[in-house]
């Protein structure tokens, strides 16, 4: 063992305590990291498992070969195969029995009166398939639905809604639909497929509520003979299959519902995650240099006496790097143990509030261990790399003279540079958000914009302290006056102490400020495009939910209170060869509820052969009013229409508006994503409301709100988003709340001597704890300004830029109350941070602390 390995050892004995704040920073960080790849990798495992389950009594699928995809969405809409098909397939070689698969939008309704599910995952209903190994659900109590009305549901969804076998409940196709539960169902051995609810019906209710006319499904299983092998089996069918229809085989759908799963819902999921885990190692990075380049400066006696006695540069460096890799080495394998525990975890406690995702065992790769600790060890070499170099720069003549421990950070040097970046950041940021809309030249200002805080934060310390500060003197006379001088003392570790805890605020502001923008833009949306009184909507976003009833516009309609009622129903079709959403509703009605804007043609002469468009898609397409456009629909029919209205505003109707009438050639299950109502002249709002709940009782009992009810319910996922963020950046805030508590007790043991005095002059234990706390206070307010500053100009960044890059306007809000709690907490943090320091200071034996050198 060398001499720096030696004397790197010794010291870490000796001062344990000095690496407590660094060791749980790196444990925290890394295991957070390691956490997520291992639920990463189980989640994916599992869902393999279920999905392999779920269809390996199925050899082949036959369905149709093109798909339209719609912007934003990456499953696409297939056309149905006529059942017709199922004759010739039987008759394949190879083949030992095929069937319908009919698939369908189906919500059902709970014991309590309310939907099941429809909050992301898909709410599905269709054909129960007697064939028990052609069917993805297992038959686990009860029997199979014999007659109409009668269903089986998974097990899940059944004991979501408290409904038993033999109750009658109601199933939104989104007609509401009378059904009597006859058996519970599993899939691949589990209650579910997570969230996704299941209703298998008769195959003449599936024909009947699901499709648009008998003889379609979404696709045809088939299971092979003994002795015929799954790419046989395709091989032999290819042949008797018409144009545009395919077979894959039952691997190849097992594969893709795992990439379904994978590539969207997974990727998602353990990409948040992660952008957390680095938000949380960034903050680590912070106060493991922080401590290191205390550490140092507070040994720059000892290392000079060590090069005086003849230890190289190099040899002092390596001393500290050697303590930095055991500390990393150490902390990184404690949170690999850590990471393998939240993943157990989160296992846990994902069922607990409401996402059962599939159970199996934990997955423990060599990457998720691995990568974790080779950052943890990374993150924390580089922290100390700087703090080691300055180490085993200290000169020997440095023994012979007393040596501040950190000389001020405000120099002009740094002052100049950090203007400089800040100009730049500024200049980047604008050209990137309003001369240029540019998401990357946004991104690079955003960078800037950090690293020119980070330079200037010695610099903006003295002025913050001073009036932060500025209050205590006269709240806490002498104790707040002290406390505010220690903050003063050394600025380059006030700023190094508050940076952590600015990062950590400051993601949380720009969190906070994005999601009060998205709440503002939706209310800005609503309140500029919908003119209706109330709007009739199904509470779910993402694909869950059955939509509603196309028969329940027209019934409110006809009430006498209602003047228009609107349904907004949604069809899909490719336009000039791209994918489009396409709005499908009365064209009159749209405009008498709606605020289109400026309206050039007609929208009263649609009929069914005529579109209108949105000026911004017609500009794209070189398109205006009398041009015609030739649309594709999941039929694979084709039909020329003609632009006959071209409208100003989309938000909610959509940029493509056919009728009704034009769409019912091409539709499959028919649904309006949303009503908008009108009441006539001097109907109350409370009458007008009323009448449209009797309406909507009989159809499946949906939700019917005022304009700011829909706008806030439209608005309620970002609230759910926002919670999940803050639960995830308190890890964040802890690594750097121990960060300052580490910083001060690393200064308490600094300032022993002084402290000492300060008790023998005449200070009592209550005077030191309080100066300490103060301290920490401070410190603790001038990172949660900073990071407001920050996260305030990082949302507007974001907001300007989605605004660019989007179609739709964005409103930049900048929410009070949420940002004064947020401040608030960022303040009571670092008085929490100081209370160990403050203990510890206060128990100092005054004498031997006055006797320390």
């Amino acid at each position: 063992m060398n001499a720096s390995v030696r004397i790197s050892v010794s010291s870490l004995r000796a001062h344990k305590r000095r690496f407590a704040g660094t060791f749980l920073a790196v444990l925290l960080g890394v295991a957070f990291l390691a956490g997520t790849l291992v639920m990463g990798d189980t989640l994916r495992a599992s869902f393999d498992t279920m999905f392999g389950n779920a269809t390996s009594g199925t050899d082949a699928v036959v369905r149709s070969a093109g798909t339209i995809t719609t912007p934003g969405e990456s499953q696409g809409v297939r056309q149905p195969v006529d059942t017709g098909l199922v004759s010739a397939v039987e008759k394949a070689p190879g083949v030992a029995a095929a069937e319908p698969d009919i698939q369908g939008a189906g919500q059902l309704v709970g014991a309590n009166g309310k939907p099941i599910g429809g909050q992301g995952p898909p709410t599905l209903a269709g054909n129960w398939i007697d064939d028990p190994k052609l069917n993805s659900y297992q038959l686990a109590e009860g029997r199979a639905p014999s007659k109409s009305g009668e269903v089986v549901v998974n097990r899940g969804a059944a004991e979501k809604g408290d409904l038993r076998i033999g109750d009658t409940t109601t199933l939104r196709t989104p007609d509401p639909v009378k059904v009597t539960i006859v058996g519970l169902a599993t899939f691949g051995g589990e209650d579910g497929m997570a969230q996704v609810t299941y209703t298998g019906m008769t195959r003449s209710d599936a024909e009947k509520y699901l499709t648009a006319k008998p003889g379609e499904a979404a696709s045809i299983l088939v299971r092979a003979g003994p002795g015929t092998g799954q790419q046989e089996l395709v091989d032999a069918l290819t042949p008797v299959l018409p144009k545009g229809v395919e077979a894959i085989t039952g691997q190849e759908l097992a594969e893709e519902n795992t990439d379904m799963i994978s590539g969207q819902f997974l990727s998602l999921f353990t990409t948040f995650l992660l952008v957390f885990s680095g938000v949380a190692l960034l903050v680590a990075t912070f106060s493991i240099h922080n401590t290191f380049a205390i550490v140092v400066a507070q040994r720059t006696r000892e290392n000079a006496l060590l090069r005086a006695l003849g230890a190289s540069r190099r040899q002092v460096t390596a001393s500290t790097l050697v303590e930095a890799s055991a500390v990393a080495v150490v902390a990184s394998a404690a949170g690999l143990a850590g990471g393998i525990g939240i993943a157990a975890g989160l296992q846990a406690l994902f069922p607990a509030i409401g996402f059962p995702f599939p159970e199996g065992d934990l997955v423990v790769s060599g990457l998720s261990m691995i990568l974790p600790l080779a950052v943890g060890i990374v993150v924390c070499l580089g922290s100390a790399l700087l703090p080691a170099v300055r180490a085993g720069r200290t000169a020997p003549l440095a023994a012979l003279r007393e040596t501040a421990v950190d000389q001020s950070g405000a120099s002009r040097t740094r002052a100049v540079v950090g203007s400089a970046l800040a100009a730049l950041a500024v200049a980047v940021t604008l050209t990137g958000v309003i001369v240029s809309p540019s998401l990357w030249l946004a991104g690079s200002g955003a960078i800037l914009a950090l690293a020119a805080f980070v330079v200037l934060g010695p610099v903006a310390s003295t002025t913050a302290v001073r009036v932060l500060g500025s209050p205590l003197d006269k709240l806490r006379g002498v104790t707040g006056g002290l406390a505010r001088r220690n903050a003063l003392r050394s600025p380059k570790r006030t700023a190094a102490t508050a940076s952590a805890l600015m990062i950590g605020v400051a993601v949380v502001s720009l969190f906070t400020v994005f999601g009060a923008s998205l709440k503002a833009t939706m209310d800005q949306t609503v309140s500029r495009s919908f003119a209706g009184d109330v709007a009739v909507s199904t509470p779910s976003f993402g694909a869950g939910g059955s939509g509603l009833s196309p028969r329940l516009a027209p019934a409110i309609a006809e009430r006498p209170e209602i003047d228009t009622a609107v349904g907004l129903g949604r069809g899909v079709a490719e336009v000039d060869g791209e994918g489009r959403a396409l709005t499908v509703a009365d064209p009159v009605a749209l405009e008498r509820t709606f605020d289109l804007g400026n309206v050039q043609g007609s929208m009263r002469d649609l009929g069914d052969d005529g579109i209108a468009i949105t000026g911004s898609e017609a500009d794209k397409l070189g398109l205006k009013t009398g041009d015609t456009a030739q649309l594709a629909f999941t039929d694979g029919k084709k039909q020329t229409f003609t632009v006959r209205a071209v409208y100003g505003r989309s938000e909610l109707a959509g940029d493509y508006v056919i009728t009704r009438d034009a769409w019912a050639p091409h539709r499959t299950q028919d649904s309006d994503t949303l009503v908008a109502v009108t009441f006539k002249d001097g109907v109350s709002a409370a009458d007008g409301k009323a009448a449209v709940e009797k309406v909507a009782t009989a159809y499946g009992n949906p939700e019917v709100q005022t304009r700011d009810e829909y706008a806030q319910s439209s608005a309620g996922g970002i609230d759910m988003m926002l919670t999940l963020v803050y639960a995830l950046l308190a890890l964040a805030v802890l690594i750097a709340l121990l960060g300052i508590a580490n910083t001060l007790t690393l200064a308490v043991h600094e300032r022993t001597r002084e402290l000492g005095l300060l008790r023998a002059v005449g200070q009592t234990r209550a005077q030191l704890r309080a100066m300490v706390r103060w301290e920490s206070v401070l410190v603790a307010a001038f990172g949660t300004v900073g990071g407001l500053a920050l996260g305030g100009f990082l949302g507007w960044v974001l907001v300007k830029a989605s605004d660019g890059a989007s179609d739709s306007a964005f409103a930049f809000a900048m929410p009070p109350f949420q940002l004064t709690v947020v401040a608030l907490v960022g303040v009571a943090a670092g008085a929490l941070a100081g209370l160990r320091p403050a203990r510890r200071a206060a128990r100092l034996d005054v004498l031997r602390a006055i006797a320390t050198e």
